[in-house]
């Protein structure tokens, strides 16, 4: 990993690459830098997407049966990849995804977003060029290693890499901005696995599954994508605000004026408070996500498709594939919360605060982790429905909305590596969560419970968790003030940034009205593919009523 961080080092004698080339100039419209995150939390989001591939990469050779143990997937050219061993690779992603952003967050602070994004593209698609060409030899390690680590590496820099440059362009709306990109991250699924059926079925022979082909084409795709929205991020100078703003009064407590450095952040309480309430927030979420299609069929079986008096259990093959359709509507449909869920909630938190929709998250959640297992035992879909979509929506506004929170709590001077250091939070929330939800549905399973009861004591432990969360955010206060950064410390960090800028105060024309021809232009080629997901989406959720 350290030689991933000096070649990412070594583009700093690429001068196009600096930061300081990257600086806005007078009249930069500020409006185009969101479609520009856009453009790489879309492509790196189709991590989400990727169990799209398990089935086909588990017939990848024709006509052989299944290996019977790691060892033999990881050693034989012979036998058919296991779906739970593939799966790892989805583990690898976030846990990857956090150690990455935790470890070069302080890096891509110095170096800026464009270098952050170039990198980014680099690693996410030579990953899925990597994972090709594993699936062509038919070796899972390198699958593992390209797709899982490599990747996984772009996934945690282009994650970050708008972050703070998002946030020192709207202070006037911190939480607004940060959804708009991570929005792109819940979206890549929806436009990713979709495109990836396609090209499967075009590519798709006797002889392959069309799986290596895609990747291949996929890494293009996203490559040119990635690459420009990284030559379209733009840094603001030193000392610039927007037309007619002003900073916040000291009256507002919760959002500080000053800024903590990066290697004092991680030694406050409040760091970890956050931590602690986004590991929590996350871990109820991330479990139903990974079960979500399991759970509808096992909970309403015949009812979703016209037969409420059959169980799971007696369903007939036939039957069990149409329930399985119907299922994976509901897939979409929490996806496409979980989408709008980062812009919405990010948004609201801008009028609220961050602490109040925190506590919006925690106690809306524990009431509708509640409800759901009586929504399940009246037999009511559209309640049951209703409260996980819910539910996933606020698990995507937990992940928009805490780069403000820490904005508000250390300023933003590091507010980029700051939160890359807290995504170990998300890492932690990927082996908590799906090991709570799998383990519980297991033991009630062996225990002897109806399929249509598995989920209710889960759902109450998740209760739980969001209880702690609770506690956590209530107890979160302004940082002290022997942490925050002195004026001279300050001063000398931006004096670059103000030296290579053409001016350091104003607007730079920037406004109201700041959705000009160029600005729109850029927004629609970002939003005609999500427009194109999300209609795919809406059409397959709509066969759950």
């Amino acid at each position: 990993m350290s030689a991933i961080g000096q070649t990412a080092e070594g583009f700093g004698g690429v001068g196009i690459l600096d930061k300081e080339r990257t600086i806005a100039k007078a009249g930069f419209n500020r409006w185009l830098v969101p479609p520009a995150a856009l453009c790489i939390h879309l492509c790196i989001g189709m991590a989400y997407g990727f169990s799209v591939f398990w089935l086909p990469l588990s017939r990848t050779v024709p006509n052989a049966p299944l290996c019977t143990d790691l060892l033999q997937e990881l050693t034989s050219t012979s036998c058919n990849w296991r779906v739970a061993s593939l799966g790892w690779m989805f583990v690898l992603f976030f846990l990857v995804l956090g150690i990455a952003a935790a470890l070069w967050g302080g890096w891509l602070e110095r170096a800026g977003p464009r270098k952050a994004g170039v990198v980014a593209a680099i690693c996410w698609c030579g990953g899925l060029i990597l994972g090709a060409i594993g699936i062509y030899y038919h070796q899972l390690w390198l699958m593992w290693l390209g797709s899982g680590v490599v990747g996984g590496i772009g996934l945690g820099l282009g994650y970050i890499s708008p972050v703070s440059t998002l946030v020192k362009w709207f202070p006037d709306r911190r939480g607004m901005a940060t959804g708009m990109a991570i929005m792109g991250f819940g979206g890549g699924a929806m436009i990713g696995a979709p495109l990836a059926n396609l090209l499967m079925n075009y590519f798709k022979t006797p002889n392959t599954q069309g799986v290596w082909e895609t990747f291949l084409t996929m890494a293009a795709i996203y490559f040119v994508f990635m690459l420009i929205g990284a030559f379209r991020y733009r840094v603001p100078p030193a000392g610039w605000k927007p037309d007619g703003w002003t900073a916040p009064s000291t009256a507002k407590a919760m959002i500080s004026q000053n800024n903590v450095h990066l290697r004092d952040a991680h030694k406050t309480p409040q760091f970890w408070l956050i931590w602690w309430v986004l590991t929590l927030n996350v871990s109820a979420g991330i479990g139903i996500i990974g079960l979500a299609s399991p759970m509808l069929q096992e909970v309403f079986a015949g009812s979703l498709i016209g037969l409420p008096d059959i169980k799971f259990n007696a369903l007939s093959a036939e039957q069990r594939v149409a329930v399985a359709g119907i299922a994976a509507g509901f897939t979409g449909l929490l996806s496409l919360f979980n989408i709008g869920g980062r812009f919405a909630w990010a948004s609201l938190s801008d009028y609220i605060g961050r602490k109040n929709t925190y506590y919006t998250f925690l106690l809306l959640g524990i009431a509708l982790y509640a409800l759901a297992p009586i929504a399940a035992g009246i037999g009511s879909k559209l309640l049951f429905v209703f409260c996980f979509c819910i539910i996933l929506s606020m698990y995507g506004g937990g992940f928009s909305t805490v780069p403000a929170y820490l904005a508000d709590m250390f300023g933003t001077q590091f507010v980029g590596a700051i939160h890359g250091r807290l995504l170990t939070a998300w890492s932690t929330a990927g082996i908590i969560g799906p090991v709570v939800v799998n383990y519980m549905r297991e033991f009630q399973l062996a225990a002897g419970v109806p399929r249509d009861q598995l989920y209710n004591t889960t759902c109450y432990v998740l209760c739980g968790l969001l209880v702690i969360g609770v506690i956590c955010n209530f107890l979160i206060k302004p940082v002290d003030k022997k942490w925050h950064m002195s004026a001279a410390e300050v001063e000398k960090l931006q004096a670059a940034e103000r030296s290579a800028a053409a001016t350091t105060t104003g607007s730079f024309g920037i406004g109201k009205g700041g959705f000009d021809a160029k600005a729109l232009l850029f927004w629609a080629f970002v939003g005609i593919p999500l427009v194109w997901g999300v209609w795919i989406t809406l059409k397959s959720a709509a066969r759950i009523f």
